[in-house]
């Protein structure tokens, strides 16, 4: 075949392809110009997921008469008007291909009416031909009628889906486009219904309101506000807390500029802030705004302008990476705080439990189990690898009497501190109990806190070496004989490429055969106990999960697989001294909401909560 030109309906199509890939990239491309205009309120209508009718109408700055025909034109902007300003985009649409490729594959009508116009235009386009432009009647603003998207191509026509398909990948566009521009109201009607109602908040700041507008209550409700400046580049906007994580990502919007994308480098960046406090699988929920100078980033890179790429990439990265840890150091145990595991879902059980029992019988759907509540027994503090008797100093006389007026501890030491009844409770109560060895047991001001011992000691210890290490060398032991660990000859060498993490938590290493490794140098945190079990255990997690981290976290993998095998386990007895130390230094420690795998670490049951449960009034 010889080389030819091709005709122009041909090469509008082939544009069109790059541009509309089903009715939500029409619906995008409209709704995208309405913002350009400066619209203030923004209505879409589609029938029949948008194949149908797409309809946007906005109150925007309008097209005036005169430039209507030169409007779906291709390649014709108001955006862009030499090669600098490419350089520094400001605007969503800026190529001026948007009007006419959909122009090109539907049944198009424009019709606008600028302010300063005596009365509105309106010019159509059925399949590539276009007709004259003629008067119409219309309020200030523009509205954009296409109908029968693909009509005249029928091989891309197969590839929409179907009308709720194509209607939900319109809805959650409206949601991102609705959540960038909290000052804008957006309707969404598909028929008769109305599948999004976000009028322009009318309370400061916007967002908040927006978020609960498109997220709902409950999900707005776990997010925390983020803000983060440096120079040019600003991050502002709302994090989820670990505990409204996700089984999906569903809930991740990310805009640059006021421009929604989808960017790999930008999720990295938010999923490493996350890493050491949110569970395997698990997904974060989050609304983030980067801004920065148009010119530190090229939104001209990807035909439907979702990629963006940056200037200096690597700086972006480490900006949200800092912000996003920075914001989760707060979530730990803090008066009025939100629990770090919810007893909602077993509050919604004795709900139906309760039902069905007034239902049935008082029997129905109960099964007896004991669960014996061990009070502390005798514990030798020497073979607690964290001396939790120490960290309290002289273990000091727990007074557990309680006013029964008041319901507030008397004079008591409480972590070395003295409290009386008028100081209260300190966020996470005093300790009780522990329930089978496992949990802790504190009252509180608003009732019962359950901690997982386990899980809270390991966040303390490594958030006590990460603090060492960043302080300077950890304190160590020198031992006068090495202790030697039999291992793997592959974990053996891969011990010995990368020393460098094993020497930062306090150990001197080296081989004394083809799969002997010598400890020479030890962490004063070990003690002697246990040593041998703990550096073997380190060594086979750190090779499970090789490759699964970002590069700079090794180190510290390295340290909370060595917190996660040094803290204290099932079945450990501690006396109150022991269980006051723990909690008082949960409330002192960043991120103790969550073990270092993401695993909760506390929860509380309020007084009007165990009322629930046990069907009890006051």
């Amino acid at each position: 075949m010889p080389i030819r030109v091709l005709p122009n309906e041909l090469i509008d199509q082939i544009a069109a392809g790059e541009v509309i890939e089903r009715p939500a990239s029409v619906i995008k491309e409209l709704v995208e110009n309405s913002l350009d205009a400066g619209a203030h309120r923004i209505e879409v209508d589609v029938e029949r997921g948008g194949v149908g009718l797409m309809r946007v109408r906005d109150d925007g700055c309008g097209i005036s008469a005169e430039e209507l025909p030169v409007a779906i034109c291709r390649h014709a902007t108001s955006k862009i008007a030499a090669l600098d300003d490419l350089a520094a985009i400001a605007t969503l649409g800026f190529r001026g291909e948007a009007l006419p490729s959909i122009g090109s594959v539907s049944r198009l009508r424009v019709i606008s009416h600028p302010a300063h116009a005596e009365r509105a235009a309106e010019i159509a386009v059925d399949g590539g031909a276009v007709a004259s432009v003629r008067p119409a009647a219309h309020p200030p603003g523009t509205t954009v009628e296409v109908r029968d998207l693909f009509f005249n191509i029928p091989a891309r026509r197969k590839f929409v889906r179907s009308p709720p398909t194509e209607t939900g990948h319109i809805a959650r566009l409206l949601e991102r486009l609705a959540l960038s521009r909290p000052d804008v109201s957006f309707r969404l009607r598909s028929g008769e219904r109305v599948l999004l109602d976000a009028p322009a908040p009318t309370r400061d700041p916007p967002g908040e309101e927006r978020l609960t507008q498109v997220l709902g209550k409950e999900l707005a409700a776990s997010l925390v506000p983020v803000h983060h400046a440096s120079g040019p580049v600003e991050l502002t906007g709302w994090i989820g807390l670990p505990t409204a994580s996700r089984a999906q990502p569903d809930q991740q919007f990310w805009f640059v500029n006021g421009r929604s994308v989808r960017d790999k480098l930008l999720a990295s960046a938010v999923r490493l802030g996350y890493r050491d406090v949110l569970y395997h699988g698990r997904h974060a929920a989050y609304v983030l705004h980067l801004s920065l100078d148009p010119q530190l980033v090229d939104v001209n890179a990807h035909p439907a302008k979702l990629e963006v790429r940056f200037r200096d990439g690597h700086q972006i990265h480490e900006f949200i990476f800092r912000a996003i840890e920075r914001a989760l150091a707060a979530t730990r145990p803090e008066e009025g705080a939100t629990p770090a595991a919810s007893v909602q879902p077993m509050l919604a059980d004795a709900a139906a439990r309760s039902a069905r029992q007034a239902q049935f019988g008082p029997g129905a759907g109960l099964v007896s189990r004991a669960l014996p509540l061990h009070m502390p027994g005798l514990h030798e503090p020497s073979r607690d690898p964290w001396m939790l008797a120490q960290a309290v100093g002289e273990p000091p006389p727990m007074a557990m009497d309680f006013a029964a007026e008041t319901g507030e501890p008397s004079a008591s030491i409480i972590g070395g501190a003295a409290r009386d009844g008028a100081a209260g409770y300190p966020p996470l109560g005093v300790p009780l109990a522990q329930l089978h060895g496992i949990y802790i047991l504190a009252q509180s001001r608003e009732g019962l806190i359950l901690v997982d011992m386990h899980a809270a000691h390991e966040r303390v210890l490594y958030e006590k070496l990460k603090a060492d290490r960043g302080a300077g060398p950890p304190a160590s032991q020198l031992l006068l004989e090495p202790l030697v660990v039999t291992v793997k000859p592959h974990e053996l060498d891969a011990v010995l490429e990368n020393p460098g993490p094993w020497e930062r938590a306090g150990f001197e290493i080296d081989s004394v055969g083809p799969s002997a490794l010598a400890l020479r140098r030890i962490p004063a945190l070990l003690g002697n106990e246990r040593v041998t079990d703990i550096v073997k255990s380190v060594i086979e997690d750190l090779a499970r999960e090789d490759g699964l981290h970002h590069l700079d976290a090794a180190a510290d993998r390295f340290l909370g697989t060595l917190a996660c095998r040094t803290a204290i386990h099932a079945r450990r007895r501690l006396t109150l001294p022991e269980m006051d130390a723990l909690l008082r230094q949960m409330e002192a420690t960043d991120r103790a909401n969550q073990c270092n795998h993401g695993r909760p670490t506390w929860t509380r049951l309020t007084l009007a909560e165990l009322d629930q449960l046990f069907l009890r009034g006051r």
